[in-house]
């Protein structure tokens, strides 16, 4: 759980501002987005596979361009 503690004499709208910044480095919005469905294991595993893919022949695009 994210705690933000406000400061004395410190605008709500700073802390507020704090809170969001936690939040986002926190994930929390990722992982809610992730587990919103379930995603067979299957299909997990075929997409990590497919960007594999997509990584390496990226990287071999860059090796041949700058050698």
């Amino acid at each position: 759980m994210i705690e933000v503690n406000v400061r004395d004499n410190e605008p709500l709208e700073r802390a507020l501002r704090r809170f969001k910044k936690k939040w986002e480095r926190a994930g929390i919005l990722r992982d809610v987005r992730r587990n919103s469905f379930y995603i067979k294991p299957s299909v997990v595993k075929r997409e990590s596979r497919k960007k594999a893919i997509r990584r390496m022949a990226r990287f071999e695009r860059i090796k041949r361009l700058y050698g």
